[in-house]
């Protein structure tokens, strides 16, 4: 999805919090502008999962064309509205991290890490 390095905040407070409004999940990974915020994972732990990287990279689309400020009240506002796993962001950032993951599986090709 793109070739800049990924930029990663680990042990991030924000991501803890996250993880515990989030039930306590073992592993989070969050996007807050330009930065994966994690919590629970080491950055290599991050990495060596596409799927997850690609769901991230998702967000950070998300971010840069549609602003930090708005995108982050348009985010809360769906959460709010339908949900965490129902928001339209987060749908799309599953659905393009599967397409990613398969379409390399198919073609035998690198990973994103």
């Amino acid at each position: 999805m793109t070739d800049a390095p990924l930029r990663t905040w680990v042990r991030s407070p924000l991501a803890r919090i996250a993880r515990l409004v989030l039930g306590g999940n073992a592993r989070v990974a969050m996007v807050i502008g330009g930065t994966v915020h994690l919590s629970g994972a080491t950055r290599a732990e991050f990495l060596a999962d596409p799927e997850w990287v690609a769901h991230e990279q998702v967000h950070l689309r998300q971010y840069r064309e549609q602003g930090t400020l708005p995108f982050l009240y348009r985010y809360l506002v769906e959460s709010a509205r339908v949900g965490y796993y129902n928001n339209k962001y987060e749908v799309e950032a599953r659905e393009e991290a599967r397409r990613v993951v398969l379409a390399q599986r198919a073609s035998g090709g690198p990973t994103l890490a």
